[in-house]
């Protein structure tokens, strides 16, 4: 029997490579947005591993996220609107939770970060306890929080916003490759 953390892995890997368009809709002019951020994103459980594209827009009551194969075929959508979250699968399925992190786990088999990422991404802790490591810069090098550990691998070139991070929970590894912040 396979460990649902496995299955999770290679349902992502197999999500990843069926083809469907898909680009991020424009939110409502009302929403206020904190960053956007497009990039490449990587993950690994044990054996398996899968790799695409992420296109992330970020606001206070709402996130949209679309994950793409490296093609640009459209893989998930995830949107949050206050309190409600939407995953959309490839095939155009809809499935709803209270959160984003029980939504992920119930469609891709395991937990993912949501709930502090807006935070690390930006180099900063989430509220809650953490523990920060930095470097002589005064950058944070170093984040664990939430049983994740977030690595800055690489900054911009003005040294503001990280380029490259690493989150790794037990039997999980994401990698975030960011090529625009906005």
């Amino acid at each position: 029997m396979r460990h649902p953390a496995a299955a999770g892995a290679l349902a992502l890997g197999a999500v990843l490579s069926i083809a469907a368009c898909a680009e991020l809709q424009p939110l409502h002019p009302d929403r206020e947005v904190e960053f956007e951020l497009s990039g490449r994103i990587a993950v690994r459980y044990r054996d398996e591993s899968s790799s695409g594209n992420i296109a992330w827009r970020h606001g206070a009551r709402n996130d949209e996220v679309l994950i793409t194969t490296p093609l640009g075929q459209g893989v998930a959508r995830i949107v949050r609107e206050g309190d409600a979250v939407t995953l959309t699968d490839s095939e155009a399925r809809e499935h709803r939770a209270a959160d984003a992190e029980t939504l992920t786990e119930q469609v891709l088999g395991f937990r993912l970060p949501l709930a502090g990422l807006a935070d690390w991404v930006r180099a900063r802790a989430a509220p809650g306890p953490s523990q920060a490591r930095r470097d002589g810069a005064g950058r944070i090098e170093a984040l664990e929080q939430s049983g994740w550990k977030i690595e800055y691998l690489e900054w911009r070139a003005d040294g503001l916003m990280p380029a490259r991070l690493k989150l790794t929970y037990p039997g999980i590894e994401l990698r975030l490759a960011i090529a625009e912040w906005k």
